[in-house]
């Protein structure tokens, strides 16, 4: 059961049941420690929220008297405290907790809960000295404003419309994508070892045919200057045109093949790199379209606008909150399903899922 990641998660925050077990915090830990070894293209912040519900799983297990409702804040709490934790990004870590499981409606009971678990899990990080990579972001806040706010114009406006809509479909294009190669792998290998063998000798043939190693594993930094990566992204010509396209095949085959990890890095480099090209061909600041796309993929992919629109305060500062949440719901509108189809709209019926 374990298998399904995030989405059981999901499953027992909707309708609290077999519950979570604890073994999936292990298992998806070195899966995915393994995974980034050998070069797999793939994340940590499903990682991080895995193993917080896995945990939180265990307690519920241990506390017998825990209601229904009790057992769904909890696990709430342990996604939080992954999220926040992994990135940096304690109040977004909250937001996303209670924006995951069902689309448009927040639990206000869990906000508590979730913000003493994700600040504790931030803290505990700091504390064991991890270091989260900083991104500036260029001020575009005129001088002698009356607020610290980027103003309102219609260029910037209608960069981040047009952004949201292209980063929405770059998110239903990457869901799409590794939903088709994991039912491919499935159908065409029934013995499931076999799965991420095929796809790791696939990424090989991969990296041979492009000459370079700039699309496996993370893709946050590089000893390499040259390489791609979602820092290189913040600058002009950091990154190729396609890089974006790349990274979002490399990490559709890695999980689709069955290797485990988060999708959360590869769609914040995924949306940085697209960000970068569309800023150069629009001739628009750079800085600020890789901001836009670093949030706006991940938004849609996952449904979290809100939760997105914070984070992005956190990793870049308030100044262009507006954009990025005009971006981010954009996405979250035209991105489809998703990548994880058990989310419900606050409206639905018991068992149904996102059209």
């Amino acid at each position: 059961s374990v298998a399904s990641g995030n989405n059981l998660l999901i499953e027992q925050i909707q309708s609290p049941g077999r519950g979570v077990p604890l073994r999936m915090a292990p298992v998806v830990f070195l899966g995915t420690l393994l995974t980034h070894l050998c070069g797999g293209s793939a994340g940590r912040e499903g990682t991080a929220v895995q193993m917080g519900g896995g945990i939180a799983g265990g307690v519920g297990r241990m506390l017998p008297r825990l209601s229904p409702h009790e057992l769904r804040v909890l696990l709430m709490a342990g996604v939080a405290a992954g999220f926040g934790g992994v990135f940096g990004t304690p109040l977004a870590g909250v937001v996303f907790a209670l924006e995951l499981a069902v689309l448009g409606r927040i639990e206000t009971r869990a906000i508590l809960p979730c913000l003493v678990a994700s600040l504790l899990s931030h803290w505990t990080c700091l504390a064991w000295g991890i270091v989260h990579t900083p991104y500036e972001v260029q001020s575009l806040v005129t001088e002698g404003a009356r607020f610290p706010l980027t103003p309102l114009t219609w260029q910037l406006l209608g960069c981040a419309a047009f952004g949201g809509v292209l980063f929405g479909l770059t998110a239903r294009l990457f869901a799409g994508l590794t939903s088709g190669f994991q039912k491919l792998f499935e159908r065409t290998l029934l013995q499931p070892i076999a799965r991420p063998v095929v796809g790791g000798c696939v990424i090989i043939a991969l990296v041979v045919m492009l000459g370079t190693r700039d699309f496996l594993g993370l893709g946050v930094s590089s000893p390499d200057p040259s390489a791609a990566t979602i820092v290189r992204a913040f600058h002009p010509g950091g990154v190729q045109l396609w890089s974006w396209w790349w990274k979002l095949l490399f990490t559709a085959i890695t999980l689709g093949s069955g290797f485990k990890g988060g999708e959360a890095t590869p769609l914040f480099f995924i949306g940085a790199a697209l960000g970068n090209s569309l800023a150069i061909l629009a001739g628009m600041p750079v800085e600020f379209c890789v901001a836009l796309g670093f949030v706006s993929v991940f938004a849609g992919a996952t449904h979290t606008p809100l939760a997105c629109t914070v984070m992005a305060t956190e990793l870049f500062g308030v100044e262009s909150v507006l954009y990025y949440s005009i971006s981010c719901h954009l996405a979250h509108r035209l991105s489809g399903r998703g990548v994880y189809p058990t989310q419900q709209p606050s409206d639905s019926r018991p068992g149904e899922t996102l059209p």
